[in-house]
């Protein structure tokens, strides 16, 4: 692992910034969005709304897919700036 420079060190600050906020705009639309829009769905499954159930279940999915496509990104930003840890 190398150190950087300044200039770099921002560059890769940004871009980490950068790649968080996305993730988290795509957190929040997934967690407000889909129940929002599928509360007029009537149908019950298992005794609960739809609404509900395509939140509760489908929104887990995506916060996982969020997780590994973040550890994914941040080690391809930490390669690209020469910061990676070495993998033994």
């Amino acid at each position: 692992m190398t150190a950087l420079s300044d200039e770099r060190a921002g560059q890769r600050w940004r871009s980490c910034l950068r790649l968080t906020a996305a993730l988290l705009g795509i957190a929040f639309a997934v967690t407000f969005g889909v129940a929002f829009f599928a509360r007029p769905l009537g149908f019950r499954v298992m005794g609960w709304p739809l609404s509900f159930w395509v939140a509760s279940q489908g929104a887990l999915g995506v916060y996982l897919a969020l997780v590994g496509f973040y550890a994914w990104a941040m080690h391809r930003l930490d390669v690209t700036y020469g910061v990676a840890e070495d993998d033994d």
